[in-house]
């Protein structure tokens, strides 16, 4: 049976860690391989927080990009108005609200992981086999480690 408790720790606040998440989604929104940028220039133009109405607008100017761009971008994919609004509300939500940004991370680059296509179905299979479940957009993962 694997273990259904989250496998890593942290000590650092949700707005913290969101933060540093958001300067590392800057660098690869900055970055000249397009393989790096435009997965986060995707969600930029989908949360709609530059005046940017297309892609190929919006990678134009990514050299502008800004902070407060990536931390309204993270809000608005946390359900948030703005990152103003997010912040001081993340930080009294459990750590597994942001873990999604945790494995885009890596940071749970060493353990097993098992895609479902919903959250359910994730739920389902844990009943009979454990794992950490953590939501991904309309997908889930279960985070595999041996208890």
């Amino acid at each position: 049976m694997w273990s259904t408790s989250c496998p890593i720790s942290s000590s650092v606040s949700n707005s913290d860690y969101l933060r540093e998440h958001a300067r590392r989604l800057l660098r690869h929104a900055r970055d000249g391989d397009t393989s790096a940028s435009m997965p986060v220039l995707r969600r930029l133009l989908a949360a709609k927080v530059t005046r940017a109405e297309r892609l190929a607008d919006l990678h134009a100017i990514r050299d502008g990009l800004q902070l407060k761009h990536l931390l309204a971008m993270l809000a608005a994919e946390l359900g948030y108005a703005s990152w103003d609004a997010c912040k001081p509300d993340i930080d009294t939500r459990p750590v597994a609200a942001i873990d999604r940004y945790r494995l885009d991370a890596g940071a749970f680059n060493d353990f097993e992981k098992n895609w479902f296509a919903n959250e359910a179905d994730a739920l389902d299979w844990q009943r009979g086999h454990g794992g950490y479940i953590v939501r991904y957009g309309e997908q889930a993962v279960a985070i595999l480690k041996r208890e």
